[in-house]
């Protein structure tokens, strides 16, 4: 805390922060509240304060556990009518006769215009400044109307005079920034009312123990578009702000909502466990560390609370360990927003501390939050992510991408640091998804098209060569995880990745035999880990598998077309990698990466993700919009050479991935060299084509049914490897049975089989 609850109430000292002055006051025992826009009394004191420290940039009011912050904005209003206080109080310009403009012979007016001098200057400037500026002009106005009745010569001089010291100091608040902001607000202003305040001060609040800072307050004048929970201590409010083309996205956590004795709690049980520094190897097992941290604190906090008789209950102890351990060994308030699964990415700008945290609503799009991180905020993050990746983040090596596995959320993180970033420590939080995505939810959300699913199952299925390719938060590692659901489970898959982002962890859980390998960032120098082409020749060396590469960078490239040649690979072999077309991959590849044209004919497939934008500019779509085969008969160029056939183009106007006339007409070299292999497919089109519609059909019915019956765990990962299974088992059955492949009895099968789950799972949440 800053201050002992013996120091008095309104006692005030001045620290530094950097090279900044920052006047911090005490008001515990106080009794309201501190607050420069409700009370007249702290943003008299507050003005007092600055009169004897202009240079301040920063006012802290203390209470109880609880920080409120004024920056720099709002400080420099104070601080401007605090300068126009002194200016006439210290030189005491406008109590002589003379200032009034009052003749030594004639005293009859100065006692009254001393009196009402005074009242401005000395109380309504420093408690409501608004107030002294509609005073003024009320007083200019009725002086004027006396002015045009008066006719002694001697008393018009002396009026004038007088209106003229009005209008002077008048002048002096009209140049200020608060008088400026509130004049859309000043008709029918009346003393004491301190509504107009509210719209122009409005202080970060912040608990002791955490240095994230929170403007706890509601927009008054925004428009309230949506209110959601994160859970059940967390609330969410999106606000339109007049004036501001980004949402407001104002959080509202559990921290905040403490009474005064748990606040106090927290702050000793922090200082004691403030003395232990974890070590590197603690955070090797970061749930653990967690764990561990979780009870020592449950037990610190109750024997705090024993000590201070304060009676606390089981289950809020065990909600303050939480909170203690996101501000001891996690990321603070960043966890909280990470738990909300609407968010997409969180980006934190340098210098830290001067602007809010920034995100990408799922809903919402672009939209600025209520909460400031502070330079500590950073410092700390960076020290843990140093430790939890084992990767430096230093002037030589300025990048650290890795990744933050948090109880209730995966993501990939991004920091920057000088020199590239001349402001210091920068952050980009791109979110996962807790499940793996598939291509039924891909479906659903009207990403792909029921006919695109069924063919990339198929090409899936067909162990063919692939590359997801987009631009930054286009999908393109989403769709990748989705179709590695695609790969029957009989088959063994490694992946290869700098950054973990896809869901090997979780495909593990579910039965795959997933091999994992974590290489070398691709912006690193020399390190313990593996480079990305070592780690990609070592796959090679594991056993017969499909290869999964996170992200094509660098030098990988050179090493997984040099497995597809060769024929290293007898399964599907897939990537993602950057880029807004086929020629654009084509382009990154073999100019970028220095892949020999003649290698690049080992991708069979192109798959393109891109955002799509409303009309309005204000919200974008993810969407594949093309999947392209490659054809291996160009030379130099394979845009002119037509070594792109197009499959499957997006349509704008039907909002959907739809197949080329090539598709449908069987011209596809991929797709019938994977009937080639395949007695029933071989020189059919029509087969091929009835099976990839097969596939489409069950992707398609596993969305109907799932919003039929109001269960959409049947799009999950789980549900949806369940069903792959079933298919490829009935698929036998019926040609085992049949001596052939009947897409209709194949369908009615698999059909009936999703309907016997649906109705076991019904009778499971009736509790039958």
């Amino acid at each position: 805390m800053l201050f002992n609850k013996k120091v008095k109430p309104g006692y005030y000292q001045i620290v530094k922060e950097g090279e900044e002055e920052v006047i911090q006051i005490n008001y515990n025992n106080y009794p309201y509240s501190p607050s420069i826009e409700d009370s007249s009394l702290c943003m008299s004191r507050t003005i007092e304060f600055l009169t004897q420290n202009p240079s301040v940039v920063k006012i802290i009011f203390s209470q109880m556990g609880k920080n409120y912050e004024y920056g720099y904005e709002q400080t420099s209003m104070l601080t401007e009518v605090a300068n126009i206080y002194n200016h006439f109080i210290k030189q005491k310009k406008v109590l002589t006769l003379n200032a009034m403009g009052t003749s030594p012979n004639c005293m009859n007016c100065y006692p009254t215009r001393l009196s009402q001098i005074q009242y401005i200057i000395l109380s309504l400037l420093k408690s409501d400044p608004l107030g002294a500026y509609v005073e003024l002009k009320r007083m200019i106005r009725e002086e004027n109307i006396i002015l045009k009745k008066t006719t002694i010569p001697r008393c018009i001089n002396c009026r004038e005079h007088f209106i003229n010291l009005l209008r002077n100091i008048l002048a002096f608040l009209d140049n200020t920034k608060m008088i400026e902001m509130a004049k859309p607000y000043l008709d029918g202003y009346s003393l004491g009312n301190r509504d107009v305040y509210r719209n122009i001060f409005r202080p970060i609040i912040t608990p002791d123990f955490m240095f994230t800072k929170l403007t706890i307050d509601h927009p008054i004048n925004g428009e309230l578009l949506d209110t959601y929970s994160v859970d059940e201590k967390t609330e969410v409010n999106m606000y339109k702000i007049p004036g501001d083309i980004k949402t407001l996205y104002h959080l509202s956590p559990p921290e905040f909502k403490l009474s005064e004795d748990k606040f106090m709690l927290l702050n000793l049980a922090r200082s004691v466990l403030s003395e232990h520094k974890p070590k590197s190897e603690e955070f090797v097992d970061v749930e653990r560390m967690r764990k561990t941290f979780f009870n020592i604190g449950k037990d610190l906090i109750t024997e705090l609370a024993t000590s201070k008789n304060i009676e606390i209950e089981y289950n809020e102890i065990e909600e303050m360990a939480e909170i203690l351990v996101r501000y001891t060994v996690g990321f603070g308030l960043m966890e909280i927003l990470l738990n909300d699964k609407r968010i997409q990415d969180v980006t934190i700008n340098g210098p830290i501390g001067q602007t809010p945290i920034f995100i990408v609503h799922a809903d919402y799009g672009e939209c600025v939050t209520n909460i400031y991180p502070s330079s500590d905020d950073g410092e700390s993050w960076a020290t843990k992510f140093r430790l939890i990746s084992g990767r430096p983040l230093d002037e030589a090596n300025p990048v650290l991408d890795t990744e933050l596995e948090l109880p209730k959320s995966k993501n990939r993180v991004a920091i920057i640091t000088r020199p590239l970033n001349p402001y210091g420590l920068a952050f980009a939080f791109r979110r996962h998804r807790d499940k793996p995505w598939t291509l039924p939810l891909f479906v659903e959300n009207k990403m792909i098209s029921p006919l695109a699913a069924g063919l990339l199952s198929f090409l899936i299925d067909g162990a063919r060569t692939m590359l997801i390719a987009g631009t930054r938060s286009s999908g393109k590692t989403s769709l990748l995880d989705s179709c590695l659901i695609e790969i029957m489970r009989k088959y063994r898959i490694i992946t290869v990745e700098d950054t973990m982002e896809l869901s090997t962890q979780r495909l593990r859980e579910l039965g795959y035999n997933i091999q994992p390998m974590k290489v070398r960032a691709a912006l690193m120098g020399k390190g313990a880990e593996l480079a990305a082409d070592e780690g990609i020749r070592t796959s090679l060396r594991l056993g017969d598998s499909s290869l999964i590469v996170g992200e094509i960078r660098s030098k990988e490239a050179l090493a997984l077309y040099e497995a597809m040649r060769v024929g290293a690979l007898a399964n599907v072999v897939a990537g993602t990698i950057h880029g807004d077309s086929p020629y654009g991959v084509f382009d990154r590849v073999v100019n970028d990466l220095e892949v020999p044209r003649t290698s690049f004919k080992a991708t069979d497939i192109i798959v393109i993700c891109n955002p799509v934008k409303s009309p309005d500019g204000l919200h974008s779509m993810r969407r594949v919009t093309q999947i392209t085969e490659v054809r291996k008969t160009w030379e130099e160029d394979p845009l002119r050479e037509k070594g792109f056939v197009d499959l499957m183009v997006y349509n704008p106007h039907t909002d959907s991935l739809e197949p080329t006339q090539e598709l449908i007409n069987g011209d596809s070299e991929i797709i019938k060299n994977v009937a080639g292999k395949v007695k029933e497919w071989a020189g059919s089109w029509d087969a091929v084509w009835e099976n990839i519609l097969l596939r489409a059909k069950i992707k398609e019915t596993l969305v109907d049914y799932s919003k039929k019956y109001k269960m959409p765990e049947l799009l999950e990962a789980k549900s949806t490897i369940y069903f792959n299974d079933v298919f490829h088992r009935v698929m036998e059955e019926v040609k085992e049975k049949e001596g052939k492949l009947n897409n209709k009895k194949i369908f009615n099968k698999w059909e009936q089989e999703l309907k016997k789950n649906i109705k076991l799972r019904s009778l499971e949440k009736r509790g039958e």
